[in-house]
């Protein structure tokens, strides 16, 4: 099979495959399912029987979901040789190590093949974070040697990163990408990196989030809740570790901080004491969360998890609402309330600002009437909650206040001071800002312990996450009533304290800071650094799309705000974040960002 009709035109026809565990399993099966002849080795009978009811048991689930047909499956099993004899690859084109990892044991295995195989067979590993390049001084010809990073599982998953060293061939990793091509996968190349591209950035950001648990921030269900609403991740960070497992997640962070020493990369402390006392996650049953069984996803109640009992309530009574503010944000708020049956009171600049949201909520409407979500009666209902005003008095009997203005702390210090003055004892001021510090408007008031952070997500209407923010003044049954406010109106609550970024920007910043710094550093293109994050890690958006959608400046003065409070080197701003933001290269709103959107 030539997969290189291009220059050296390297052809691929027997591939070798040495170790059989689930990942390796999956490799060959991915080889013989596009025809090519593989032959598997592993260590032992014992093993190989393990590799044999690995292919067997993946092709058979393939088979019952219509994947594959019984003479498919008896075709793609045919094309295997499984072998406990590393000799037995002699005639292998390519040969991909897919062992434990394990630095000694890999060499060994590189050092016996480089006098097995032809001098010009391509020999691989599937290392996810051990360094290629001195696996390939093994070798007596490093330049053949190469990374080829399959995700699990392989038959499923349609990323690869393909690793180059440093003496890597030009040749080699051009026909390796076209054999990955050819197998229906999505290769991104990278440098030789611990942690390569994916496993750089998601194990930065899955470290953060243990620290932000072990230090008692949030709870675990409310920072994995908070990126999978807030986000959209497919879970959340702690959850992925336990599914990961515990004990892989530490010796990726220690090998990457190891190689880089970047702090934000050494292991969090917790992390290492649970890998010590056997809580690994799924596998083993208990790891941040407790399991059914060993290997079962299905999540039981144990001591953290919090009782029905605890449920949030109305501590204070709740009937209209205020609201300040008429953009974009604090339209969509007032039809969050208003729809969940809440008499609104809206406070705007001028007239015209406050007939807008009349108007945009009305187009809303129409939109979902459209489409059949709505009705022409819900849309008069709902507008029959609203009261629009330019003056700040007509807050004075509302139960709750939420300021959506703009992100100036001098300008919502002077707001909460008025509203200080205007609404009646008892009503909680609330604040939607997503980075400054609350305990400041609070502090302009004399009721500090009434004040507290609301902080939708845009689309308000669509996303279902709020961040629930106290400060060190905030009384409990504010909290608690602001939660429960939040359930009634439809939306997911999780609760945190006033700290910059909160739960979700102090997680998600960093790391799209982390792939700025990874592009400026020219170890991966925009495009590879994004495909590895949505392909390899399952995210909506790859960080590049996201930093254009967010704004650029928008990023930068959120990061700008993390570094300035907790004042860790890793999180300083990129310098290339801040040379766009300077040339007013702001993403999608500018149409131009991290990519040139003029003729799109």
């Amino acid at each position: 099979m030539t997969t290189s009709p291009e220059s050296s035109a390297r052809t691929f026809s027997t591939i070798g495959v040495v170790g059989l565990g689930t990942m390796g399993a999956g490799i060959a099966e991915v080889f013989a399912r596009h025809g090519y002849t593989v032959v598997g080795a592993e260590k032992d009978d014992e093993a190989l029987e393990r590799g044999r009811q690995h292919l067997e048991h993946s092709t058979d689930r393939a088979v019952k979901r219509g994947k594959l047909t019984e003479e498919e499956q008896a075709g793609l099993l045919g094309r295997i040789t499984l072998t406990t004899a590393l000799a037995d690859l002699a005639d292998a084109d390519l040969v991909i190590e897919a062992v434990v990892e394990s630095m000694d044991v890999k060499k060994a295995i590189f050092r016996e093949l480089d006098g097995i195989v032809a001098p010009d067979a391509v020999l691989a590993t599937n290392t996810s974070s051990l360094s290629v390049t001195e696996l390939s001084t093994a070798t007596a010809r490093p330049g053949r040697v190469v990374g080829v990073h399959f995700f699990n599982p392989a038959p499923v998953q349609d990323l690869v990163e393909i690793v180059r060293t440093v003496v890597t061939e030009e040749a080699v990793l051009a026909d390796v990408k076209a054999l990955v091509e050819a197998l229906g996968k999505n290769p991104v190349v990278c440098g030789d990196k611990a942690g390569f591209i994916a496993n750089t950035l998601l194990f930065g950001y899955l470290n953060h989030a243990v620290a932000m648990y072990e230090g008692k921030y949030a709870s675990r269900e409310d920072i994995d809740a908070a990126m999978r609403y807030g986000c959209g991740y497919p879970m959340g960070p702690l959850a992925l570790l336990d599914l990961i497992g515990l004990d892989t997640a530490y010796e990726i962070l220690e090998t990457m901080y190891r190689q880089g020493r970047d702090r934000l990369h050494a292991p969090s402390p917790v992390l290492k004491q649970m890998v010590t006392a056997g809580l690994l996650g799924r596998k083993t049953g208990r790891g941040f969360y407790t399991y059914e069984a060993p290997d079962s996803p299905v999540v039981v109640p144990d001591d953290k998890t919090p009782s029905a009992d605890e449920k949030p309530e109305l501590r204070r009574d709740i009937r209209s609402v205020g609201v300040v503010g008429t953009g974009t944000m604090a339209t969509g708020i007032i039809e969050v309330f208003a729809k969940s049956g809440f008499d609104v009171t809206y406070v705007g600049r001028s007239q015209d600002k406050v007939d807008g949201v009349v108007a945009a909520i009305t187009k809303s409407f129409d939109k979902q009437i459209q489409r059949g979500r709505a009705t022409e009666e819900t849309k008069t209902e709902v507008l029959g909650r609203l009261t629009g005003s330019i003056s700040l008095d007509d807050l004075a009997d509302v139960d709750i206040v939420v300021e959506a203005i703009a992100e100036d702390l001098a300008v919502k210090t002077t707001l909460f001071a008025n509203l200080d003055d205007i609404c009646k004892p008892g009503a909680i001021l609330a604040t939607t800002t997503s980075s400054l510090p609350i305990i400041a408007c609070a502090q302009a008031t004399s009721r500090p312990q009434d004040v507290v952070g609301m902080h939708f997500f845009n689309p308000a209407p669509i996303m279902k996450l709020v961040e629930v923010v106290s400060t060190v003044s905030t009384s409990e049954d504010v909290t608690e009533t602001t939660r429960a406010l939040c359930e009634r109106v439809g939306k997911v609550a999780v609760s945190c304290a006033d700290r910059a970024g909160f739960i979700v920007n102090a997680l998600l910043f960093p790391y799209l800071n982390d792939a700025v710094k990874m592009l400026e550093a020219h170890y991966a293109t925009a495009d590879d650094i994004d495909t590895a994050m949505k392909q390899g890690c399952a995210l909506p958006m790859g960080p590049f799309e996201l930093l254009d959608v967010v704004g650029n400046d928008v990023s930068l003065a959120i990061q700008r705000e993390l570094y300035l409070e907790f004042r860790e080197p890793g999180f300083a701003p990129a310098p290339l974040l801040e040379h766009l933001v300077t040339a007013g290269y702001l993403g999608r709103k500018t149409k131009r960002g991290f990519r040139d959107y003029s003729a799109r």
